[in-house]
């Protein structure tokens, strides 16, 4: 490669901001659609570039949203009834449902914090990096903190967004629900904060693409828009997360809260098809329903190629193999490829569902491999149990 025999002798470190800088910038020029571009560009400045998310303790992001306040109070939307229905009788208490007296040890081999075998970590035998049992057991140790600190952060940008979006339905019916999984997101960072705070202690700052995704949402000033991001597309890649992370883990604490937090994120992409499925049938114009196609496409390829654990990478194998290195094992990886199998089996028959699949759409879902995902089973077809089939 042109790049490599450029940066031969280079620092290890130096050419590791030199490539993170290009894949960056990458990102953005593959990006198509105009409206989309200008409309992320923003958020991936502060996010890729001058890396807000990591350099103080707190981000302000500016809300541009309007609050639709419901003069009539009509509850017309009867699915939406039964959804909100549904999310009262489910709550839970992640203070007493969740056995927090429960001993965690995520060095103990007897009880994995994550399958041996997630991580093909004998692979870095291709880059001359050897790892004994105990420096193995370490790196799956920090690879779960990583995902358990994504899931976290997640989280928070997921209460904002649930907030916002509460405001700005124009159903009374979806503010009822909506208010439910604003204390279900708020559960969710609790119980999350807790297991990091008090059984791993430790913890990792948000990934810098997470941060663009959540920037984007919150400072956008379309509903549809917050909703098609965080409802569909991070809700999804949720659900594929946690899935994967239950069926590799044989931590009992773990297991059942991520048991708990699945049934809930069930519910908050049905919600998500539901309002999306009537707006964008009868609420936006053809360029706009194009605008989001080519948005909800984009977002979709950069959940699909860019949580690859880089600050795990910074830590502990910097200087060891390039980033390059490091993105082509983590992205070839088993434990990946299963995640992406569950994401994408959700979150593909969604987009179909509320209309964003169009022939148009279709080639460039071929060429990225996604397409096939298409005639999979719909959030409105789903229900909590029948996710938790999927659960090992």
């Amino acid at each position: 490669m042109i790049l490599d025999k450029m940066l031969e002798g280079v620092p290890s470190h130096a050419r590791n901001k030199v490539e993170e800088t290009l894949d960056n910038v990458s990102v953005m020029m593959q990006v198509k659609n105009p409206k989309v571009a200008r409309s992320m560009a923003p958020s991936a400045v502060r996010g890729l570039f001058l890396k807000q998310g990591k350099r103080s303790e707190s981000v302000k992001m500016q809300a541009n949203h309007q609050t639709h306040f419901d003069l009539t109070y009509a509850m017309d939307f009867p699915e939406m009834q039964e959804l909100y229905r549904r999310a009262v009788e489910n709550q839970w208490d992640g203070n007493k449902d969740l056995d927090w007296s429960t001993h965690v040890d995520p060095m103990n081999p007897e009880i994995p914090i994550i399958n041996p075998d997630f991580m093909p970590f004998d692979g870095l035998g291709d880059y001359g990096i050897k790892l004994n049992k105990k420096e193995q057991a370490t790196a799956n140790y920090s690879l779960v903190t990583w995902m358990l600190s994504q899931f976290m952060h997640g989280e928070q940008g997921a209460l904002y967004a649930s907030a916002q979006v509460t405001e700005s339905v124009g159903w009374m019916d979806g503010k009822f629900y909506g208010a439910t999984q604003v204390m279900d997101e708020g559960r969710h960072l609790e119980v999350f904060l807790r297991y990091l705070d008090t059984k791993l202690e430790k913890t990792y700052q948000i990934n810098d693409n997470l941060f663009v995704i959540i920037d984007d949402l919150m400072t956008d000033s379309r509903w549809d828009i917050k909703f098609l991001g965080m409802q569909i597309m991070v809700e999804g890649l949720a659900l594929g997360a946690f899935s994967t992370l239950h069926n590799n883990t044989q931590e009992p604490l773990l297991r059942n809260l991520l048991k708990y937090v699945i049934q809930d994120e069930a519910r908050h992409v049905h919600y998500g098809v539901l309002a999306l499925k009537e707006h964008f049938s009868t609420g936006i114009t053809d360029a706009e329903r194009r605008e989001r196609e080519d948005w909800a496409f984009e977002v979709a390829l950069l959940m699909r190629n860019r949580f690859m654990g880089h600050e795990v990478y910074e830590e502990q194998f910097e200087g060891l193999m390039t980033r390059r290195q490091w993105n082509k094992f983590i992205l070839e990886s088993p434990a990946m490829q299963r995640f992406r199998q569950q994401m994408f089996k959700r979150l593909i028959p969604n987009l179909d569902y509320i209309g964003l699949l169009s022939p148009r759409m279709q080639r460039h879902y071929e060429q990225a491999g996604l397409w096939s995902f298409k005639d999979g089973k719909n959030a409105s077809q789903l229900t909590e149990n029948d996710l938790l089939i999927d659960l090992q």
